[in-house]
């Protein structure tokens, strides 16, 4: 049955939502965001600065390094480059046009400690505060729930959310918040099949053609250069380059480089480059190996990026769940629309996935993700190959239903509300909190 004329329009909404450019890891990229916007308010330069996260925001940038940097990481870096060379206007891709000078000026500010970092509780799982104190004035932003909303901008104690034109386009108001909800939820499996078999791909070719293109850029840069512990490059030298090899081998160069400092940009999906090329690269290799036209294949990644963005919304943003698995299962679906398979086979590829490595942990963004990022992908490429075989994992066993859409809400259960435990241990772990040894 056709979709109606307002769903048509809420998918081709949620693409262009999550669809877009960000350079370096989202969480680091929007402390500097979030930082140049109070740098901006405030009009003056700082002279303490400080930076009140949520555990997983200190959980996925303690291990990342910053692009444009210089080579540095962690949170006051990622703060002060924003307040130093960061353009507030560009949003996730703030940094893009730093230069040498502001880099050496930022090197020579982070050695003076005059940004403090503290962890803060009872806050959402994404959660920014940067607070500025100059000569003359003060200024807060929160960034809060998604990488470019901001929900708060004070000056002088004053709110002044309305007088930064840039930076106001990107904020998002409790209603909006709730309609963007609302319209995730509407999503459904058969649904986003019919979407990506109707839609007029015009309405949608601009956001694809982009993440093909700057995905596939920094994929090959991946394989082609030492980035992070080179998992892309060591799948290719040591197991070949057949087409199953490859697509997990350039989705993981991708982030062998996104996760060391690597300046290109990603188009991304939930919030996550990791996630954006992980949804891309399997389904551009599999269409060039089956010789797919361009646009049956813009149309597979329709599939692979809605089944990601569905499957990671009943999750969260951050979480100890790893959002390669989500994303690894769209493009698992995604592999099973182009070859020809029908609702039911691209369902049995998502449940293969999902009682394979659901439940990877997040034990924040850092090199090894690209090893998430291979192993999720090789696991609904399993999935997919099972499913096209008559194959799959069956009802009552682990977390499975007989519905997929079922499965998909158990594991969204499970990541949500079963592994908060885990993400607080996780986070505790990894700012020394608790003593291990003594506790095992």
């Amino acid at each position: 049955m056709a979709l109606s004329r307002e769903l048509m329009e809420n998918y081709t909404q949620i693409l262009k939502e999550e669809l877009i450019p960000a350079m370096g890891c989202t969480e680091p990229i929007a402390i500097a965001y979030a930082a140049a916007v109070a740098r901006k308010i405030l009009g003056e330069d700082p002279v303490r600065v400080a930076v009140n996260c949520s555990g997983n925001m200190i959980k996925n940038v303690k291990g990342v390094t910053v692009p444009n940097s210089g080579g540095l990481k962690g949170i006051d870096a990622a703060a002060l480059l924003g307040i130093v060379g960061g353009d507030p206007e560009k949003a996730l891709e703030v940094i893009a046009k730093v230069t040498d000078k502001e880099r050496a000026k930022t090197a020579e500010i982070v050695k003076k400690h005059i940004c403090e970092v503290s962890l803060v509780e009872n806050v959402p799982n994404l959660y920014i505060q940067i607070l500025l104190t100059g000569e003359h004035h003060t200024s807060e932003v929160v960034i809060s729930k998604r990488h470019t909303n901001l929900a708060v901008m004070k000056r002088d104690g004053k709110d002044c959310g309305t007088c930064q034109e840039g930076e106001a386009s990107h904020s998002m108001d409790q209603a909006k918040e709730e309609k963007e909800d609302s319209e995730r939820r509407k999503m459904t499996l058969m649904d986003l099949l019919e979407y990506a078999d109707t839609v007029d791909l015009d309405d949608v070719r601009e956001v694809l053609e982009r993440q093909i293109a700057f995905n596939s850029a920094i994929a090959q840069e991946g394989l082609d250069n030492a980035w992070g512990a080179g998992v892309g490059k060591t799948i290719v030298e040591q197991w070949g380059g057949n087409v199953k090899e490859l697509a997990c081998a350039m989705a993981a160069a991708g982030s062998d480089a996104r996760m060391s400092g690597c300046p290109l940009p990603v188009v991304i999906n939930s919030g996550s480059g990791n996630q954006g090329i992980t949804v891309t690269m399997p389904v551009v290799v599999y269409a060039k190996e089956w010789h797919v036209s361009h646009d049956k294949m813009l149309r597979s990644l329709l599939v692979s990026n809605l089944v990601s963005i569905y499957i990671k919304h009943y999750i969260g943003a951050l979480s100890a769940f790893c959002g390669a698995v989500s994303a690894a299962c769209g493009a698992g679906a995604a592999v099973t629309y182009m070859s020809g398979g029908d609702y039911s086979h691209i369902g049995k590829t998502i449940t293969n996935a999902l009682c394979n490595v659901g439940g990877i942990v997040c034990d924040g963004a850092k090199p090894s993700c690209a090893a998430k990022i291979a192993a999720s992908v090789h696991a609904a490429l399993l999935g997919h190959y099972m499913s096209m075989g008559g194959r799959q994992f069956e009802a009552g066993e682990g977390l499975v239903e007989e519905d997929v859409e079922q499965t998909i809400k158990n594991m969204g259960y499970v990541g949500k509300v079963g592994m908060k435990g885990t993400d607080h241990e996780i986070l505790n772990v990894m700012i020394d909190k608790v003593d291990v040894d003594s506790s095992l």
